[in-house]
């Protein structure tokens, strides 16, 4: 099993509002689900098409998943683990973490 890092919502406000690490925000959900909110920045793929969809991934920055909850994004981030990107992130409790905190989606 690979160890999968993870980031607390306000770290990733943090980072998102800072705009110093370049960080990538990408949202796992289905369309239907960010078709509800997403948070400003995200790019949306969704979990099932990220194997297709590796040329979006960067290398060379950190790149925050989230999805509903967790455990999606938590998916996403052992699949690109077991292909050796070493700068993934799990946005612990997802876009319902995020809301809870009171922070804004788009």
């Amino acid at each position: 099993m690979f160890n999968i890092k993870e980031i607390e919502i306000f770290d990733v406000k943090r980072l998102l509002d800072a705009q110093h690490h370049g960080v990538k925000l990408i949202d796992v959900r289905s369309p239907m689900e960010v078709a509800a909110g997403v948070i400003p920045g995200a790019t949306n793929i969704p979990l099932h098409l990220l194997p297709m969809s590796l040329d979006k991934i960067p290398d060379d920055s950190e790149v925050v998943f989230y999805c509903r909850t967790g455990a999606r994004s938590a998916q996403a981030c052992a699949y690109l683990s077991s292909l050796g990107k070493s700068n993934v992130y799990n946005m612990r409790g997802g876009i319902m973490a995020w809301l809870q905190g009171g922070l804004a989606v788009a």
